[in-house]
């Protein structure tokens, strides 16, 4: 097999600028340990993960083809290859529950059910480079008082630090996406736990922006709250005026009016 057909279905679109490759690989800090690609397709990028000689490199891969190019042109990785979905992989299991990093030209289709994943198992994940599509990437880096600030821009930089690395044009895949991607990079902080209900946040973060053209008076009515107590500086905001911070503090007052009542 000297090449693997993309599947529009699978929103393939494969990699074919070996700088661009150098560069993402290069992203990854070196001292990461275990190290997981998402969809590496033929392997562009998965050859100069090789070349930094990760301890534990794993790839997962949904297309059965591209698993048996990369067996046949990647011998060291023919014990190291998960066939499956990553949305369905359980986390917890991998790497006997150690930490381990996520790289990958991730399919755009599901590039955001992705970072969800990795947001629900922070605490596994200390690093993270992709690429997404553009809009994608500027949003999760986004901060606030950005039209493009939204729920994983709250929600990921709660817990990461992020960086928009760099920007990629559509003219170095095979096929050529519509669109333009980008790099981005997300690093563990040392937030380990909120002080408010994480539950509550998450909730309190999705029912701001589900709305965002909304105050936040309006928009928060559908968790069923006492707002009566909350802050006018609050209510009077929309989401994307609001930092991570204030989330927090918001959710907090939130939670005491709900144990108080």
């Amino acid at each position: 097999m000297e090449a693997v057909k993309a599947k529009k279905y699978l929103g393939q679109h494969f990699l074919k600028d070996e700088n661009i490759a150098y560069k993402i690989a290069e992203s990854l800090s070196t001292d990461v340990g275990n190290v997981l690609e998402i969809g590496p397709g033929m392997g562009v990028l998965t050859k100069y993960i090789l070349n930094q000689k990760h301890p534990n490199f794993w790839v997962i891969e949904i297309d059965e083809e591209s698993v048996e190019y990369l067996g046949k042109h990647y011998p060291e990785l023919r014990n190291h290859i998960f066939y499956g979905d990553f949305l369905k992989l359980d986390l917890s299991l991998l790497f006997s529950s150690d930490s381990f990093s996520i790289i990958g030209n991730f399919p755009y289709n599901i590039s955001s059910q992705i970072l969800f994943k990795i947001f629900e198992n922070r605490n596994q994940i200390p690093e993270v480079v992709g690429m997404f599509q553009k809009e994608v990437a500027e949003r999760v880096a986004a901060k606030s008082g950005s039209k493009i600030y939204g729920i994983l821009s709250v929600l990921l930089s709660v817990y990461y630090d992020i960086e928009y690395l760099f920007t990629v044009n559509e003219n170095v895949f095979n096929p050529p996406p519509k669109v333009k991607s980008a790099v981005i990079r997300l690093k563990r902080n040392n937030v380990e736990t909120l002080e408010c209900d994480e539950k509550l946040f998450v909730r309190v973060v999705k029912a701001g922006f589900n709305q965002r053209r909304k105050t936040l008076r309006n928009a928060l009515k559908s968790l069923n709250y006492n707002l009566d107590s909350v802050p006018d500086k609050f209510l009077k905001a929309r989401a994307e005026q609001l930092s991570s911070d204030e989330f927090i503090e918001l959710t907090k007052i939130l939670e005491n009016s709900q144990n108080n009542v």
